[in-house]
């Protein structure tokens, strides 16, 4: 993370000036000397690896990349204030019973990076040994900084628990904050190596199994074929897990079956096609070769199902609701293992037509003659509301809408199958 080498304070004097257009109208803004701060804009150049700022018989102007990277310091530290103001609101709602004395009011301005990886990192391990682990420092440093937050903001942010540590709601909100303004920061050194003509961004996208099989490659090999050096990981997972690394930083994007209602109302979703679903069951299968299938032969075997609360799954549950489903003997998400159990046996499941292309093409698998109009859902990407893609990220999203309206060009999903 090259966030970690940076200092929180010569981010907000970096931003004083840019707003000043002067070293000696910031300084009693930040409180620091003149030299102090030449000194810290200085270092942060050095860190950035480019120049700020045009020193000019006017003032000082932010250069090209300076204005980049502005943008995302302005964002990253309002997120750090929107945070701390949210975790001294939470506090106040439990009557007094989460703040403590002698906290600053503006205490995110004061803090520093030391201090809110030390905050991320216990909420994310429960415990201070495996944070002071996972950020590589020892174990008494974690703890000093952990603390000294607490102090800093005059409330009370970890509660000891039977299992470890656990965090406040205040602490909680703070963390959030906190990641989301590392990621910002992220996305300001990704867009510094763009200018410079480096492809060294990364763009981690949360995927649902559907979208795995045509979608994503698809967008992924339009990205790498633009900007070859750029990094994707893609992370699986359900769509619980993938939602809260969304909302809190940890990954850029989610791709999959859009959810109605909007479960939260800092995400939004934009759909990019539409994906019916079908009966599956493997090819040759004894129901295969029937003209009509009704319900009573569909509950005559056993079915292969993603888990309870999937869209999916709640379609099923619709399907068969006010009689007896039929037995359900494997849940999973999984399309490799929906294949082989498929393969080997008369089972059948409720799948996307889109997520098994390749295996119909391959006859493998075989839609079953039984209609399920209305089955339509909406397949799309998911992204926090205020969030700002990198010039390379923005390709990625282009690739997808593309790939999307390839798949609703073929004629091939539509909800007349």
């Amino acid at each position: 993370m090259q966030v970690a080498r940076l200092n929180l304070r010569h981010l907000r004097v970096f931003r004083e000036v840019a707003h000043c257009r002067s070293v000696s109208r910031a300084a009693p803004v930040v409180h620091l000397s003149q030299p102090a701060i030449t000194q810290a804009i200085a270092r942060l150049e050095d860190q950035l690896g480019t120049r700020l700022f045009d020193r000019r018989s006017d003032g000082m102007a932010p250069t090209q990349a300076g204005a980049l990277f502005l943008a995302r310091v302005e964002r990253a530290l309002a997120l750090l204030r929107n945070g701390a103001r949210e975790a001294q609101r939470l506090a106040a709602r439990r009557q007094g019973s989460g703040s403590r004395a002698g906290g600053f009011a503006d205490f995110e301005a004061l803090a520093s990076m030391a201090q809110l990886r030390a905050l991320v990192a216990v909420s994310a391990a429960e415990n201070f040994s495996l944070a002071a682990r996972t950020l590589g420092v020892a174990q008494p440093s974690l703890h000093r900084a952990a603390r000294d937050l607490e102090r800093l903001s005059g409330l009370s942010l970890y509660v000891r628990t039977s299992s470890g540590i656990a965090l406040t709601g205040s602490a909680a909100a703070l963390a959030q904050a906190a990641r989301l303004a590392f990621a910002e920061l992220e996305q300001g050194f990704a867009e510094l190596d763009d200018l410079a003509g480096l492809d060294r961004g990364r763009t981690t996208v949360g995927a649902l199994p559907l979208p795995r099989s045509h979608l994503l490659p698809a967008a992924i090999e339009a990205l790498l074929a633009r900007r070859p050096e750029v990094q994707v990981a893609v992370v699986d997972g359900p769509y619980a897990d993938l939602l809260h690394d969304l909302r809190h930083g940890g990954i850029d994007l989610l791709v999959g079956a859009l959810r109605d209602p909007l479960p939260i109302d800092d995400i939004v979703q934009e759909p990019l096609f539409s994906d019916p679903l079908a009966v599956v069951g493997r090819a040759g299968h004894p129901l295969g070769g029937r003209k009509r299938i009704g319900l009573d032969d569909l509950t005559a075997h056993p079915w292969v199902l993603p888990r309870a609360g999937t869209p999916t799954r709640d379609s099923f549950e619709r399907l068969f609701a006010g009689r007896t489903a039929p037995p359900c003997c494997v849940e999973t998400s999984s399309l490799v293992l929906v294949r082989a159990l498929l393969a080997g046996s008369d089972r059948l499941t409720l799948i996307s037509t889109h997520q098994i292309r390749h295996e119909v093409a391959t006859g493998q698998l075989a839609p079953l003659p039984f209609p399920l109009p209305g089955s339509a859902r909406p397949i799309g990407v998911t992204m926090r509301r205020d969030w700002r893609p990198t010039a390379a990220q923005g390709l990625f999203l282009d690739g997808l809408r593309q790939a999307g309206r390839q798949l609703s060009g073929t004629g091939h999903y539509s909800e007349t199958e």
